[in-house]
């Protein structure tokens, strides 16, 4: 076991004076991990504490883990806020939500029982993992034999649901000592300003259990990150924002409600983020944003938030340049307003820029509500600004049934609330293994702007909706296309689009 963090070794391990100064904490009552029972020295579990202070929600949830066979712990219960969009109004009405997070390795069982009682069915998401739970009365069972990030819903209440964080252990937790590292043990902690600006060579490390109600900020520096368990909570200005630098990394921390994007990432290069999870409430609280950025990697990452889960940009505001090299994998991704995964709004008009090498791949996508058409798809390829998308990746994303939008939206677009020009096109799209098994998808839209600003060269491969294989090649009226039965509008606009088998794909 860690020992504790004093206040003071906290301090010091900021490395600097000018990063102690001015920091305000609570100490949690519990100020280290609890690390439950071990089984045949392969199960291993860490549990953290929740500070006096943070933000918890203890009404609807009880939440216990152990390794198989071990002594159960009951973990702490963050409360995370959501919104819900009033379509009359168009105000958002935050909904209040359950989380909780542990990490181990081997194995774990995992018990959450409902508060509210009454309970007869109970869904473990997303879908793809296979999870069915064992349910008496009102509580539910199962086991974890590797990291996951869940949601529980009893009853398919969607907001008040237990969002739970199921993560591998953390190999890489720096010593308190390290001069190199502005280190926050468990408590509640604040800065000046609400902001912490951290140099080159220097890591940030939120211990878990510990919450930092500041904006963290990486401009015009390289080799720097934020690391940890812990909770960014209630950031102003959003939760991280990284500035004309590179070599930043972002680890398996937690953002709650961040008065901005999650993460910015701006004119920015060789960006790597985690295990990150982030929920948000507010007006425009998307998740990661990347502008002008080139060499961004996106893993493991789960995204509940109250706007695009993941945007793609190129210049907006004091962002310049184009954008390649973008992955987005290994994640979860849940948009209670606009898309789940967004690309090409914002661009230059006076010296047009390109959204190239763009890949997704192994992804769930569990929601989807847009009631506005313009704004519609899990998966949106949107270019305005006379910007250029060329070269994107979808492979293996699975799309659970969402509440209103479309499965897919291609548009080469100009919005004139955004944009100050049409969007040049998208160009040599390849979208393999997506599906779809829902029933509330609007129509999907492929629509090039005219012959000189069209779309080029999409392909799908093993395009299945509604367990059903959509191909050229699949038996319909000669009179029907294979786009009739995603449904998909196409417009003249769209040339070169092929609907293939796997085999067909292999075959040629």
């Amino acid at each position: 076991m860690n020992p504790p963090l004093s206040r003071r070794a906290t301090l010091q391990a900021a490395g600097a004076t000018v990063f102690a100064a001015g920091l305000t904490g609570t100490t949690a009552t519990a100020a280290t991990a609890a690390r439950a029972g071990e089984t045949g020295g392969a199960a291993r579990l860490v549990t953290y504490p929740v500070p006096a202070g943070a933000p918890v929600k203890t009404d609807s949830f009880t939440v216990k883990v152990r390794p198989p066979g071990g002594r159960w712990c009951r973990l702490g219960t963050y409360l995370a806020t959501l919104n819900l969009v009033d379509t009359t109004t168009g105000s958002g009405r935050q909904q209040n939500s359950t989380l909780a997070y542990f990490d181990f390795s081997g194995g774990v069982e995992v018990e959450v029982t409902c508060l509210k009682g009454g309970v007869e069915t109970v869904r473990v998401r997303p879908d793809s993992y296979g999870i069915t739970p064992e349910v008496r009365g009102n509580t539910a069972r199962f086991r974890l034999t590797e990291p996951r990030n869940l949601i529980v819903q009893a009853d398919d209440q969607i907001f008040d649901c237990l969002h739970l964080l199921a993560r591998p252990l953390e190999t890489d937790r720096p010593a308190a000592d390290d001069p190199d590292v502005i280190h926050f043990g468990p408590g509640v902690h604040t800065t000046p300003g609400g902001t912490l600006t951290v140099p080159s060579g220097k890591t940030v490390h939120l211990d878990g259990g510990a919450v930092l109600k500041a904006r963290v900020i990486f401009k015009d520096v390289e080799n720097a990150g934020l690391t940890g368990r812990g909770v960014i909570h209630a950031a102003p200005g959003g939760g991280a924002t990284v500035e004309g630098s590179k070599n930043i990394t972002i680890g398996a921390v937690t953002m709650l409600n961040p008065g901005g994007y999650a993460v910015t990432i701006g004119e920015s290069e060789h960006i790597t983020l985690t295990g990150m999870a982030a929920f948000s409430s507010k007006g425009n609280g998307d998740g990661i944003d990347v502008f002008s950025s080139s060499d961004v990697t996106i893993d493991g990452v789960f995204m509940r938030n109250a706007d695009d889960c993941v945007a793609i940009y190129a210049h907006r505001w004091d962002y310049y340049g184009d954008t390649r090299n973008i992955t987005v994998k290994n994640s979860t991704l849940w948009a209670d307003v606009a898309h789940p995964i967004n690309v090409g709004t914002h661009g230059n008009s006076d010296a047009p820029e390109v959204l190239e090498n763009l890949t997704f791949s192994n992804l769930d996508i569990c929601d989807h509500r847009e009631p506005q058409t313009g704004y519609q798809g899990c998966i949106a390829l949107n270019p305005g600004d006379s910007n250029l998308i060329r070269n994107v990746r979808i492979d293996g994303v699975r799309v659970e049934d969402f509440r209103q939008g479309q499965l897919i939206h291609m548009r080469v677009m100009y919005n004139t609330k955004y944009n100050t020009s049409v969007g040049r096109g998208i160009e040599d799209v390849y979208v393999k293994d997506l599906s779809y098994g829902g029933t509330h998808g609007s129509p999907c839209l492929l629509l090039g702007y005219d012959a000189e600003h069209a779309i080029k060269n999409v392909t799908f491969e093993n395009l299945v909706v509604g367990g059903t294989v959509i191909a050229d090649s699949m038996r319909k009226p000669t009179w029907y296309v294979a786009a009739d039965f995603v449904p998909m509008h196409v417009n003249e606009h769209v040339t070169n689009l092929r609907f293939l088998t796997t085999a067909e794909a292999a075959a040629s």
